[in-house]
Order: structure tokens, then sequence, then C-alpha cells
């Protein structure tokens, strides 16, 4: 009987190594995977920051010490910052004119409304 016992340990510990190498193989797969959704992500017209940020995250926690991971986090920091400069301009990238403050003590007139007119009509009668 010892001498299974001493048999099945190492046969156990080999099955879980190949286990875990797997599970982490299957992490850092997933990871990469994330890391390249968030670039495409970041590239878009208008990103989902905290899509990107929990994508980062995400290879981080995992391990991916690569440049992808750098390069994404760059990207991520300057969407944030153009993204503050550019939220108040209007659409035509043009300031708008100030309008002037002008205090009228005066009420507006009203719009004059249209009257029907009335041809004259003859007093004499209907006609010569």
């Amino acid at each position: 009987m010892p001498i299974e016992t001493a048999l099945v340990k190492p046969v156990v510990d080999a099955l879980m190594a190949l286990l875990q190498r797997g599970e982490k193989a299957t992490l850092k797969r997933n990871a990469e995977a994330a890391l390249r959704e968030a670039i495409r992500e970041l590239l878009l017209a208008n990103p989902d920051e905290n899509k990107a940020q929990a994508r980062i995250a995400i290879a981080k926690a995992a391990g991916i010490l690569s440049e992808d991971v750098v390069l994404a986090e760059d990207m991520l920091q300057k969407h944030r910052a153009t993204r503050t400069k550019t939220a108040g301009k209007a659409s035509s990238g043009r300031k708008r004119k100030a309008t002037p403050a002008k205090v009228d003590d005066k009420p507006a007139k009203p719009a004059p409304t249209r009257k029907a007119t009335k041809k004259p009509t003859d007093p004499a009668g209907a006609g010569p």
C-alpha cells in the first residue's frame, strides 16, 4: 500500500500542474483578446472609456506586460485629455459671438394685425 501512495502523489501533482498551465494559458489568451478590444474601442470616434479601462485592467491582472498595454494606456490618457479640451466647442469650431446685454424698460409693441378690407359698395344701388 505505501508504494501505491508514493506513486499516486506525483501523478496527481503532474495532472494539477497541467490543469493550472491550461488555465493560465486560457486566462492569458482572454486577456490578450480584451486588450485588443480595448485598443479597438479607443480607435472609435466616441469610445467608451470605462470599458477600455476595464479591459486594460484585465490584461494587467493576467500579467501581460507588453507594449500593447502601454499603448492602450497611452491612448486612453490622450483621449481623456483631448475630450476635456473639446467639450465646450461648437460643431463648427468657431467661437460664439457675445450678445450685448441690453436692458429695455419699454414693453415691446405687439405685432400689427391685418384687418380685412371691404370694397366700397355703391350707395345708389347695384349698377348704372
